[in-house]
């Protein structure tokens, strides 16, 4: 765009300190000294992307109108927008919402996206933070709208997940693939830990599939637009430990639970595990017993002659069900609930 002159911004910008993003396993950068990349930009004097960092500048207006209606802006909405870029959403976010909070790790961008509303009606409504997307605190919002850099969509997704206090939707523009398994049902190729964790705390709609040439310059994989909807109420898990689970299970998702969890790394840490729960439990009992003034100092003696092994235990879980023979890539969230209820009933419990 047209280079203006220099003048003072009213818009709030604040910069923060920030990280840069990991660039190891993307799947849609692009060599940053590409030399079609610096043709365009010196042939039209547009800002030049830098892949990277996962810039991939969306620039269909008709791809960006659909993800605003979607999104279903409302004139009382704060929105978060994550890589805001030259501000090609930013604009008519700002034209259907009370403000918008744009959160840019790049200063080129930020600097781009202030002058884009520089003397504009929407000017007071903008809030530009710099830093980094993962690492920085959020503010408060009603509504998230971002095109994110692909290679930190995880970390975004999970960050929106267990952010508080609850917003009302988030509608992202990710790779196709990562779209998918947020989303994918059990037995399907895609089903993962992501689509455990995530269909745990949210409902995911696949809104909008967007190719590769709505952006500037194109990426390598297709993309998608989804929306991620919090349960509220969120569910009465302890998520660290239902992660640990997950995590684990998943490990290797297409052996049998029984292959997963009687290997001797695993028994040796479900035994720790409960083993320092057992501590715990004894000494929240002696603390009890200490508040009511009782002289009592029963702290099970026998219990540890009588104790079944960890893999007896885990064996009696597996067989309850008849879980022994099956995959964590078949189970659904009914499964692994149960599972978790089963395991914390005989003691084991789980750390991330």
């Amino acid at each position: 765009m047209p280079k203006s002159k220099k003048s003072r911004s009213s818009s709030s910008h604040h910069v923060a300190p920030a990280k840069p993003y990991s660039t190891g396993g993307s799947l849609n950068n692009n060599n940053k000294n590409n030399p079609s990349d610096r043709k365009l930009t010196a042939n039209t004097n547009l800002i030049a992307p830098n892949t990277s960092i996962g810039q991939h500048f969306l620039k269909n207006p008709a791809v960006v109108t659909s993800i605003i209606q979607k999104a279903a802006v409302k004139p009382t909405d704060v929105v978060l927008e994550i890589g805001p870029g030259t501000g090609n959403m930013t604009v008519p976010l700002l034209q259907r919402a009370k403000s918008v909070v744009a959160l840019e790790y790049d200063p080129r961008m930020v600097r781009e996206v202030l002058k884009r509303v520089q003397n504009s009606p929407e000017e007071h409504k903008l809030k530009v933070i710099q830093g980094d997307a993962i690492h920085s605190q959020w503010p408060f919002f009603d509504l998230c709208v971002a095109n994110i850099p692909y290679q930190i969509s995880s970390a975004i997704v999970f960050k929106l997940l267990a952010h508080r206090p609850m917003f009302r939707c988030a509608v992202l523009m990710v790779q196709e693939e990562f779209a998918l398994r947020l989303s994918a049902r059990p037995g399907e190729a895609l089903y993962c830990r992501l689509s455990v964790n995530t269909q745990l705390l949210a409902k995911v709609d696949q809104l909008l599939k967007v190719g590769k040439n709505n952006f500037r310059p194109p990426p390598k994989v297709e993309s998608r637009v989804v929306r991620i909807e919090l349960k509220n109420p969120p569910p009465p898990v302890n998520f660290v430990e239902w992660d640990g689970m997950i995590r684990l299970l998943f490990n290797r998702k297409n052996k049998t639970l029984r292959s997963v969890l009687m290997t001797k790394s695993t028994l040796k840490l479900l035994e720790e595990n409960r083993r320092t729960w057992k501590s715990l439990q004894q000494q929240q009992q002696q603390q009890q017993q200490s508040n009511n003034k009782s002289m009592t100092m029963h702290v099970d003696g026998d219990e540890e002659t009588t104790d079944e092994s960890i893999q007896q235990i885990l064996e009696k879980i597996l067989a309850r069900h008849e879980y022994k023979d099956k995959r964590a890539r078949n189970l659904d969230l009914d499964d692994f609930l149960q599972l978790l209820a089963d395991f914390h009933t005989e003691g084991i419990h789980f750390s991330a």
